[in-house]
């Protein structure tokens, strides 16, 4: 301690309060003596706090001393002990519970403002804790809070935890005791911030002092989220088992408390990544329970197969195309909103969609007409036959689908499935990437720029090429590519190959430009990574499986003049009249307006090789390019049809100008989920009704679209 400064501090004072001062400050008589601006600075000069600390050089200047260290930490602890304290005060709990008790539909609207559907309400049911079966309750005490009845509703790591997220600019999050999350659930938002973090835990504190354990267990247990829409434990029960949750077992119980920690990670029916996390989590839950002495390992060993909970129920008043339109609108809302799963199934949203009525009446009137084709009952090629379809703006906005026959009996969206090969309509965006990349003829040489009328060998069985020379397979042998119907067309140019789907130039024509880069090109197209298949030269036959909804979007990128916006189903959404985020993506220009031209004019059957395509280029663009409005209001165009080369896909695509709309007809064994041939469809022979069928789809969608 600096004992002399100190010293000469005192001193000050006694100048600044003479005797007389200091007499009268004790109620002592004496003669008074003004206080001089003098002796006040040099008194506050004297308390001035000796840092940098005097009479050291270089950095121990700025090294405190313990005295100011002890001091500093004094202060802070006082600090937080205030700060603490007025939090306290000042925080009660509420009086009305947050959003649970005014639970409201979620309402999804048409493009032009009508309303399309309502989901909801929310899916729960109060359960006295005394028929919540000990091992439902253990399972979840264990697996989220196994200290419950000794904490006081706080965890003093997950407060570490908290300083440690807001010190290094995170958000807070886990560590949560039961009892903060209950008071989360029922008070609070969902937000992970600090301030939200703080209020929590002094709710948390004061719930412990005024409940009982059980009534915190009790609440939370009903107020918990445990995905498909159900609140608390009872609905899902209901939702994943379709029991009462009196009826259940540790097992089930132990996967009630896997789904709690998040439905959307964890719900085996969401897919097969799910299905792991959630049987390895159900493991880990189940010895918990071991470690916490609820399960003895005697009765943890009867425990070895994982209960496989019930399909997700579907919900009501969403028969026929409306479900799937709602599904499709809530997974975008779901991925581009920052909404969760849990705030979605609280309600209260208006969702407006992209989707056009009549389009979706249009295209489900078409397929049900081709569908009365079909004679499932006498023709075994007939059976099991599934259609999806789509029609996607030049902009992006999904305009309609055709998820399947109706979304109660069929829930799974075959406008969105992805295991159908493209085939055939893939050949275009092997030219769009050979238009903008070039071709690679010679290792090390220069990429020569490719031109519609470049002439290629159309003859079947001829073999592929590299710039090194001939591609050869894992056998030693020479690869060759197999024409549709073994036809031969000589010397071909490239557009008209691409024009008339004639295989030979177009895989040649794929190994020129290189596989990464016309795989590059299909991406930037709009067709996602994860559908594409080996790269091998089959690959530019169209191995990868869009979905119909990914195919339209795709070919749209070449009617918006090379222009490309990810396909999207919902333009805004409000909840209580104020409007709540959500992202539309932005577009991008992978193809120059040029190149769509080109690729626009081998899709519609025209020559191409610099001239326009029968009608549908124009003067009016540099290079012979039209835009997509100026293309709009042409006849629409039943443009191209396409078959994968196993013939278990048929395809059909086209626009009218402003929209893309694509159908594709395909067969999935029900024991196998595997594709079956479409030979024979609808009575026709060979391959014929593969392309047929959808392209017969696609002229009924355009002449209803036409009345």
């Amino acid at each position: 301690m600096d004992i002399p400064r100190l010293l000469r501090g005192a001193r000050a004072w006694r100048r600044v309060l003479p005797a007389s001062g200091r007499r009268r400050a004790l109620g002592l008589p004496g003669r008074h003596r003004s206080l001089t601006r003098r002796s006040w600075r040099r008194a506050l000069r004297a308390l001035r706090p000796s840092y940098p600390r005097p009479g050291r050089r270089g950095w121990r200047r700025w090294v405190p001393s313990l005295r100011q260290a002890l001091l500093a930490c004094a202060w802070a602890v006082l600090a937080l002990a205030a700060a603490t304290v007025t939090a306290y005060e000042r925080t009660g709990i509420p009086a009305d519970l947050n959003a649970f008790a005014t639970q409201q539909d979620n309402v999804y609207y048409w493009a032009d403002g009508t309303e399309m559907a309502r989901v909801g309400p929310v899916d729960r049911q109060e359960m006295p804790l005394e028929r919540i079966p000990a091992d439902v309750q253990w399972a979840v005490l264990s697996a989220e809070n196994a200290s419950f009845y000794t904490d006081h509703g706080v965890s003093p790591s997950g407060i570490l935890r908290a300083v440690k997220a807001m010190a290094t600019g995170g958000d807070t999050q886990g560590g949560s005791t039961i009892t903060q999350q209950y008071a989360k659930n029922v008070y609070l938002n969902q937000r992970q911030t600090l301030s939200r973090k703080i209020t929590e835990m002094v709710i948390s504190i004061k719930l412990d002092g005024r409940l009982s354990k059980r009534q915190i267990l009790a609440g939370y247990l009903n107020t918990s989220w445990f995905g498909r829409g159900a609140y608390g434990v009872q609905r899902a029960a209901k939702a994943y088992y379709g029991k009462d949750v009196s009826q259940l077992d540790a097992g089930e119980a132990a996967f009630l408390a896997t789904v709690l920690k998040g439905a959307g990670l964890y719900d085996p029916a969401l897919g097969a990544a799910n299905h792991k996390r959630a049987v390895d989590r159900w493991n880990w839950v189940l010895d918990r329970m071991v470690e916490t002495g609820r399960l003895t390992a005697a009765e943890r060993a009867t425990y070895t197969t994982f209960p496989e909970p019930l399909p997700p129920p579907r919900p009501k008043g969403l028969s026929g195309q409306t479900g799937y339109l709602v599904d499709t609108a809530r997974t975008y809302t779901a991925a581009h909103s920052g909404l969760s799963d849990a705030q979605l199934d609280l309600g209260g949203y208006q969702i407006y969609t992209t989707f056009e009525k009549p389009r979706v009446d249009a295209l489900a009137a078409a397929v049900r007409e081709q569908r009365k084709s079909l004679r499932p009952e006498s023709r075994e090629a007939d059976g099991n036959v599934r259609t999806g379809a789509a029609s996607v703006a030049a902009d992006g906005r999904i305009l309609a689908l055709y998820g399947g026959p109706d979304y109660v009996t069929q829930g799974f969206d075959d406008a969105n499935i992805s295991i159908v090969p493209a085939g055939t309509l893939y050949g275009p965006f092997v030219y769009a990437a050979g238009l903008r990349d070039g071709l690679l003829l010679e290792r090390g040489a220069p990429r020569t720029p490719l031109t519609p009328a470049r002439t290629y060998d159309g003859d079947n069985k001829a073999p592929v090429r590299t710039p090194e020379g001939p591609y050869w397979d894992r056998n030693g042998k020479i690869v060759k590519t197999v024409n549709g119907g073994n036809r031969s067309y000589g010397r071909i140019s490239i557009s008209r190959a691409v024009a008339q789907s004639v295989n030979a130039p177009v895989v040649q024509l794929g190994m020129d430009v290189g596989l990464n880069r016309v795989r590059q090109a299909s991406i930037d197209a709009g067709l996602l990574p994860g559908s594409f298949g080996e790269q091998v030269p089959a690959f530019f036959l169209g191995t990868a499986t869009p979905s119909p909804i990914r195919m339209a979007s795709a070919y749209g990128t070449f009617l918006a003049s090379g222009t490309h916006t990810e396909p999207y189903s919902v333009v805004r959404i409000t909840h209580h009249g104020s409007a709540a985020p959500v992202h539309r993506p932005a577009p991008t220009h992978p193809f120059s307006p040029a190149v769509a031209h080109e690729v626009e004019a081998a899709v519609h059957g025209g020559s191409g090789e610099g001239t326009g395509a029968q009608g549908t280029a124009g003067a009016g663009t540099p290079g012979g390019a039209t835009t997509g409005a100026e293309r709009a209001g042409r006849a629409p165009s039943m443009a191209r049809t396409g078959t994968s080369t196993d013939g278990r896909a048929g395809w059909c695509i086209g626009d009218d100008g402003k929209a893309v709309t694509a159908v594709a007809a395909f067969r999935i064994d029900p024991r196998t989920q595997q594709l079956q041939s479409l030979e024979g469809l609808a009575g026709h022979s060979g391959m014929t009704a593969a392309r047929t069928f959808p392209s017969a789809v696609l002229a009924g969608y355009t002449q209803e679209m036409t009345n």
